[in-house]
């Protein structure tokens, strides 16, 4: 039986400071165009401009991506949700098609300024957050509360001085001078080989993606290859959530949990190799109004993996904040 071609990728454009892939326009924008057709894979900066515009979903929702990801990460979530949120996914400051920081800020506090920059312009929303960009959201959560009707965390990157394999991996490429030459020499690598190797630690099962998804990871790294500020971007973004893991104080990413006032929902799989299990139980523990959901075949991106579970979750999610009740269901 053949396998269905994934969704293409949704198209996209700048908005203030960075790229954001979208299902519609934002509010107060327009697409021009007379074509309802998709854009091809891998279509970058202005692709929106050249499709018509249908009338979508009123509520917004806005997708922050983790370490060395992107918009695209959301893809197949973002079709899931489609009709339920107008989807916005950014690049962070220096991923995907996003140009550096004019402050060169990559700290969390950084990503977090530019995600509220966007939601600025949207409007409240249903923010999501994966790896990095879950502690971004967080922190995004507890210093806008006026801009998040929701939150959705997948495996949050919320500190942990008891990290696994994988995040000891990123705290040692943060390190001064180490991180650079470890960008440097994973350079000299092929590319296919490093796409795997990434595949293989953030999905439970990395020969379940689709072959079609693999080309399109492996074109898009051929790109940032060829981008001067590719390898600092990363690199500076693994120092800013490492010096999260040793934040102490009212500024710290727990305490800052604990502050969050708009419905949670945590996703969790039981194969991350990256975030610990123990972490989404503290972060039951943290949230006010939370629920928890652990997927026993998802591993560290479970949009991407299980991107129809994860959408029925949200939709309950979302549907839960429409009626205001105060306190989720376990």
């Amino acid at each position: 039986m053949m396998t269905a071609e994934p969704v293409p990728h949704w198209p996209g454009r700048m908005i203030g400071s960075v790229h954001v892939r979208s299902t519609q326009p934002a509010p107060g924008e327009t697409w021009a165009g007379s074509s309802t057709a998709r854009p091809p894979h891998g279509e970058g900066p202005g692709a929106a401009h050249a499709h018509a515009v249908r009338e979508g979903p009123t509520e917004q929702a806005v997708f922050v991506h983790g370490l060395a990801g992107s918009a695209t990460n959301w893809t197949d979530l973002m079709d899931e949700l489609k009709d339920e949120v107008t989807c916005h996914a950014l690049d962070l400051p220096g991923a995907g098609y996003s140009p550096v920081p004019a402050d060169g800020d990559y700290t969390v506090a950084g990503h977090a300024k530019a995600v509220i920059g966007l939601l600025e312009r949207t409007g409240p929303a249903h923010l999501f957050g994966n790896s990095l960009g879950g502690a971004v959201s967080v922190r995004v959560a507890a210093c806008r509360p006026d801009l998040v009707r929701s939150l959705t965390l997948i495996s949050p990157a919320l500190p942990d001085l008891l990290p696994r394999y994988g995040p000891v991996r990123v705290a040692a490429a943060a390190l001064p001078k180490l991180g650079e030459w470890a960008a440097n020499t994973m350079r000299l690598l092929p590319v296919e080989q490093r796409v795997s190797a990434s595949l293989a630690m953030v999905y439970a099962n990395a020969d379940a993606v689709h072959p079609e998804r693999l080309r399109d990871a492996v074109d898009e790294q051929r790109r940032r290859d060829d981008l001067p500020h590719a390898g600092e971007a990363v690199v500076a973004s693994a120092r800013g959530i490492v010096a999260e893991y040793f934040r102490f104080g009212e500024d710290n990413l727990w305490r800052q949990a604990a502050k969050v006032e708009a419905p949670t929902l945590i996703v969790h799989g039981r194969h991350d190799r990256l975030v610990r299990p123990a972490m989404a139980a503290k972060a039951y523990r943290t949230f006010r109004k939370v629920r928890l959901v652990l997927l026993p075949t998802a591993g560290h991106v479970a949009m991407m993996e299980t991107p129809q579970v994860v959408a029925a979750e949200a939709r309950r999610l979302i549907g839960e904040t429409r009626l205001g009740n105060a306190r989720l269901a376990s």
